[in-house]
């Protein structure tokens, strides 16, 4: 083989590469539009894919198209439906990276910010907020309330686990059930003592509901989201070299103790702010690590970002089919998303036995 057949080979070797990821690439953006007009069409109101895709390029490019839909119709589209599906894919994507970042992290496939407390403290910090504080720094009250509560509960897990020695990953997960009861319980408190009237609201957000979406909101979730989700997605490396176990990572020169809990801090955020404008929602974090290994292997460079869009996708879906599974009532997308999790814990239990 000469010299200019192997530069030849060499050179078309790039271009190969992008190629491919150019064609990955299209395929998950058209999984992905595909989700979000699905989604979107259906309904206790169904609406055909043509008028959704209509309406929205209607808003976006006024004139374009000469609309042959009814105003009710567009409403629905764009007021109600459009921005509950985009804040589902946010809230899924954060749930699936902070997933795959925790289980790395800790070494524990059963990791999960539902198993470790965190939504939990999310979820109360939030009701204090709702229930009792007010909204004292306005539209950033509940996002940083839940953040709080969130960052407080991880802390106590951690410390819980110090305490009682549980390094291994069972008991680390034990601590994070036990931490959940106890700041549910506590939630439930907050509850029973404030107003009756916004009772049914809360009940209705702690399983987990994406109703309340506006467009308006969905700036907070996606500002935590992208820098966080950037910043974790960066540490591939490092979180690679962690779940080889700790002593690996640090004859590598990490700084395990504190690269662990600057992560589990980045999770408290992107959990606190997600469970303040979606309510609880579970399991998410858990399942999608998983599913998306079985495809990409078990780099993190691959799997922080696969999680991201499987918990995007996954999380459109479920909230659809919430939407329709009692129409016109309106199911917790929590409600979905927890059968679909304890349905897939008792399988990683069974394959671990």
């Amino acid at each position: 083989m000469t010299d200019s057949t192997i530069g030849a080979i060499a050179a078309r070797r790039p271009a190969a590469r992008l190629g491919l990821r150019l064609g990955l690439g299209t395929i998950l953006a058209g999984i992905m539009v595909m989700a979000i007009g699905i989604a979107v069409s259906v309904g206790a109101v169904s609406v055909p894919l043509t008028t959704v895709w209509g309406v929205v390029l209607d808003r976006l490019l006024p004139g374009l198209l000469t609309p042959d839909w009814s105003a009710g119709r567009a409403s629905i589209v764009w007021e109600i439906r459009l921005p509950r599906v985009i804040l589902a894919g946010i809230v899924g994507a954060g749930l699936g990276l902070v997933g795959a970042a925790l289980q790395s992290v800790t070494r524990n496939p059963l990791a999960d910010p539902h198993l470790l407390g965190i939504s939990s403290g999310g979820a109360f910090g939030a009701i204090a907020a709702l229930l009792h504080t007010g909204l004292f720094l306005g539209a950033l009250t509940v996002p940083l309330m839940a953040f709080g509560g969130a960052l407080i509960a991880t802390a106590l897990v951690l410390g819980l686990a110090g305490v009682a020695r549980a390094t291994s990953a069972d008991r680390l997960v034990l601590t994070g059930v036990a931490v959940s009861f106890v700041v549910m319980a506590c939630a439930n408190i907050l509850i029973f003592l404030g107003d009756p009237k916004a009772t049914h609201t809360v009940a209705f957000w702690m399983l987990g509901g994406l109703g309340l979406a506006q467009w308006a909101h969905l700036a907070w979730p996606l500002a935590v989201l992208v820098p966080c989700g950037l910043w974790l997605w960066a540490q591939g490396g490092r979180l690679n070299a962690m779940s080889l176990g700790d002593e690996t990572a640090a004859s590598l020169g990490l700084e395990v103790g504190r690269f662990r809990l600057t992560v589990f801090v980045v999770a408290a955020l992107i959990t606190g702010v997600m469970v303040a404008f979606s309510g609880l929602i579970g399991f998410v974090g858990l399942m999608m690590p998983h599913l998306v290994r079985m495809f990409v292997g078990g780099d993190n460079a691959r799997v922080l970002p696969a999680s991201a869009f499987a918990g995007a996708v996954f999380l459109i879906g479920a909230d659809a089919l919430a939407r329709v599974a009692l129409a016109p009532e309106d199911l917790p997308v929590g409600v979905v998303t927890g059968l679909c999790g304890g349905l897939f814990f008792i399988w990683i239990m069974a394959r671990r036995g």
